[in-house]
């Protein structure tokens, strides 16, 4: 992976460039930022810049036997843990190892890829998936060993916050007193969620969204799009690389989201002294409870954004506004009169909570219906 490959960040690409230079390389770092910045295509190259001894700010020219095992992410020194689910294959206790090639076949098509597009590669997107205590031990037993070529020992931890207690804890243990010339790359998207002990040891590194500008240059140069139709892509994908390829190919998984969103306040603004409306409303959470939990997350998420860009476009920041909903006769602005500042506090609050309850496994269905409910009352809130 070379650098001049990751759109923008080029700050980080030369701390780190110029940090490795000069012979500061922390033993554990953590890279934070929103899906599709590119915190694992950084990592990658970061990995190849110190296990190949590059230098001058580029993975190039330097050692080319190293850097050509880097084409198919298959250095020996380099290890990978990420989230992980059972499978028809793997039904039980199932950890990084088992899915390699799989792993390194989604880094090579997709490096900008979220969560969701990894268990959609998987095929298991109705599952969630966590780093196991499994996976940290392997991390021991892989690290415990001479690095093969002499050099430093790298571990990539791909959404890290995806660790469980247990898998944390035995983490903790070797980051406070790692093996000598051993590099940790924790990767997360969500700073909090990673226990504060391990947060504590590492040197923090935040990533921005990438500018609109780079991603519509990125679609011309790469995709070969027409200018004016790459910056409205570019807009609407809000800073995420893989949002703004999905939107491209027209195989974005928010485009079921909007016919689910719409159905939702349609019903719920018929329920209002209407008691037939009800069943409507049950129906749409029955529909929804049989998606997967990742999905029903992602989908709640959608609906926190379609709401705060209704109330956007209420008061008139329309620059703000970058939805462009293609549901027949359903129109942003004759919504937004709906959304307003007494009830989006509350739609953000319950919205919110139905994500942290569906997060623990409640029951989806009660969830979603709780739900429908109580937007028929604030839906209609002045």
């Amino acid at each position: 992976m070379l650098f001049s490959e990751i759109l923008g960040q080029e700050h980080i690409k030369s701390h780190l460039t110029k940090s490795a230079d000069a012979g500061r390389i922390p033993h554990a770092q953590l890279f934070v930022g929103p899906e599709g910045c590119g915190t694992l295509p950084m990592a990658l190259a970061y990995a190849q810049y110190v296990l190949c001894k590059n230098s001058g700010g580029e993975n190039q020219g330097e050692n080319e036997a190293c850097n050509v095992k880097f084409n198919n992410i298959s250095h020996p020194d380099l290890h990978f843990i990420y989230p992980t689910v059972s499978t028809d294959d793997v039904k039980s206790k199932p950890k990084s190892l088992d899915f390699i090639a799989d792993w390194r076949q989604f880094l090579l098509e997709n490096p900008y890829g979220g969560l969701f597009d990894w268990y959609k590669y998987l095929g298991v997107q109705n599952k969630q998936g966590l780093i196991r205590v499994e996976d940290a031990q392997e991390v021991l037993k892989s690290l415990s060993l001479k690095s093969y070529e002499g050099g430093y020992k790298i571990m990539i931890v791909w959404m890290a916050d995806k660790m469980n207690i247990e898998a944390s804890n035995k983490l903790l243990k070797i980051l406070e007193e790692p093996p000598e010339r051993t590099l940790f790359i924790l990767i997360s998207e969500d700073e909090e969620s990673i226990i504060q002990t391990i947060r504590s040891r590492c040197q923090v590194l935040h990533f921005n969204g990438i500018h609109e500008n780079i991603i519509a240059n990125a679609l011309v140069s790469r995709e070969n799009m027409d200018l004016r139709e790459a910056k409205k892509i570019a807009h609407q994908a809000q800073g995420n690389f893989s949002k703004a390829l999905h939107l491209l190919h027209e195989d974005s998984e928010e485009q079921p989201f909007e016919q689910w969103f719409v159905l939702w306040v349609r019903a719920a603004f018929r329920a209002k002294g209407n008691a037939a409306a009800i069943n409507d409303l049950i129906s749409w959470s029955e529909q929804i409870a049989g998606l997967g939990r990742e999905a029903q997350k992602k989908f709640l998420h959608f609906c926190i954004e379609m709401f705060r860009q209704a109330l956007l476009l209420n008061y008139q920041t329309t620059s703000l506004v970058y939805m462009e909903p293609k549901v027949e006769k359903f129109k942003l602005e004759n919504f937004a009169p709906f959304v307003n500042g007494n009830n989006i506090n509350d739609i953000f609050k319950e919205l919110s909570d139905a994500v942290y309850h569906i997060e623990r496994n409640g029951n989806a269905k009660i969830i979603l219906t709780d739900l429908s409910i109580k937007l028929t009352r604030l839906i209609h809130k002045k």
